[in-house]
């Protein structure tokens, strides 16, 4: 069951990355040493470092053109990108080799990265990962009343409801608006429509994680 479902997932998605593919086809002649000289300067990267001047030394003491070392650095660096970002419960340890087989990357290869992805640097790299990417403010707090207007100046008696709205936002940002209770109602039907597919959508074999 295990290589079953290893053969359906794919760590990064549905369409290897250009990054990915280029990087596998630029591995020849590296030997391991090279490569894990260069793993590390990524994984400075990943982590917040400077790597400048590492990657000047390499690129100073072999012979393999600058350009393919680019594209080897850039490949090894959405490799372990895109990994890191998936739970360790839904990345599975050989699905994820498996996945850099696929590519004919060499076997010590793939030792590395996996010595990287599920070994004792991961939770370092989780979280210099999700400071460094890009996101948009979290919801703090959030407010709200329902307020009536007895009357408008073209009618006498209105009687009219809506909800008003406050929210904090995690840069310290305030935002009041007011939402007519019509469009209240429909904003609880689409939330409750979208809830309701996502765990139809759930329930579907293709995507329930297999041991």
């Amino acid at each position: 069951m295990a290589s079953s479902h290893a053969k359906d997932f794919n760590f990064w998605g549905g369409r290897i990355p250009p990054e990915i593919e280029s990087m596998s086809k630029n591995l020849k002649d590296v030997d391991q040493e090279m490569f894990r000289k260069l793993m590390k300067a990524v994984v400075s990267s990943l982590e917040g470092k400077d790597c400048g001047s590492l990657m000047k030394s390499i690129a100073e003491s072999n012979t393999i053109p600058q350009d393919r070392l680019g594209h080897i650095v850039a490949g090894m660096h959405r490799v372990l990108s895109e990994a890191i970002r998936i739970p360790p419960s839904s990345l599975k340890q050989e699905a994820f080799k498996e996945n850099l087989r696929e590519l004919r990357i060499p076997e010590d290869f793939i030792t590395d990265f996996y010595s990287v992805v599920f070994g004792n640097r991961r939770s370092a790299l989780e979280t210099a990962t999700s400071t460094n990417d890009p996101h948009l403010p979290t919801l703090q707090d959030f407010k709200w009343r329902v307020d009536v207007a007895i009357s408008t100046s073209s009618l006498s008696r209105a009687l009219r409801s809506s909800v008003l709205m406050q929210v904090k936002l995690s840069d310290g940002s305030f935002h009041c608006f007011e939402v007519p209770l019509s469009k209240f109602q429909e904003l609880r039907y689409n939330t409750a429509l979208i809830l309701k597919e996502m765990n139809d959508l759930e329930k579907r074999s293709i995507l329930q994680i297999q041991d």
